[in-house]
């Protein structure tokens, strides 16, 4: 048992860490480069030009959400010692966010085949132009949704690694004010978008702080078997 649960920890320690390179490399160094909000013709033009890039880009999410189905399953089994239950609606929650971004993330394919065959198009380029830019923001709202599935999820979580007898509670505390953080921004979002919380951004460390517990101590827990 100990066993299985050892490498379920890593496991997760060693996805959640693969999620880190993933999403920011897509999300502040790709798309930043080839999306403009307030030209819809320049962001159509470089992406047609740049769509290998904008293509990885894609798949940096794609391989994000592999890891979250992962990390669902992974932290699951590391946690169902504490509660079996509690830990599959956890798991739940996480992978619910992953097709709920799953689903966001067509609008980003749909943006290769809107440009795939901009060749001949004249007459309704600047339709072509906000349809572009539409799906992009589409994305990005929809991403933004599936959030508040994730900040449950990380509440959730960290109720249940405080709970548990082999991790220390601060990681439960650091995972639950992330949550909380997430939840705060997702709501801004929808409800305040014009009000800055820029501040909330610190909360965001939680589960990053609780990836390198994962890594370098989850695979030495010991658990008391019955």
């Amino acid at each position: 048992m100990n066993g299985q649960i050892q490498k379920a920890g890593l496991i997760s320690g060693i996805g959640i860490f693969i999620m880190v390179l993933t999403v920011p490399i897509a999300e502040f160094v790709i798309f930043p480069e080839l999306i403009d909000y307030k030209n819809a013709e320049i962001t159509f033009h470089t992406i047609n030009e740049n769509r290998k890039l904008f293509t990885v880009g894609i798949f940096l999410h794609l391989i994000t959400l592999i890891c979250d189905l992962v990390v669902a399953w992974s932290l699951y089994i590391f946690l169902r010692p504490t509660n079996k239950d509690f830990s599959l609606l956890v798991a739940l929650f996480r992978i619910a966010f992953a097709l709920i971004t799953l689903a966001a993330l067509l609008n980003l394919v749909s943006v290769l085949n809107l440009t795939i065959n901009s060749d001949y198009l004249s007459v309704f380029d600047h339709a072509l132009y906000a349809k572009v830019l539409l799906a992009i923001k589409n994305f990005n709202l929809q991403w933004s949704f599936a959030f508040t599935f994730f900040s449950l999820y990380l509440i959730l979580l960290g109720i249940l690694v405080y709970k548990s007898m082999y991790i220390p509670k601060f990681f439960g505390v650091v995972l639950i004010i992330a949550g909380l953080g997430y939840l705060v921004e997702t709501m801004r979002t929808f409800f305040f978008p014009s009000v800055a919380m820029d501040y909330v951004m610190i909360t965001y460390f939680g589960e990053l702080i609780f990836m390198f517990w994962l890594l370098i101590k989850s695979w030495r827990v010991k658990i008391l078997e019955d």
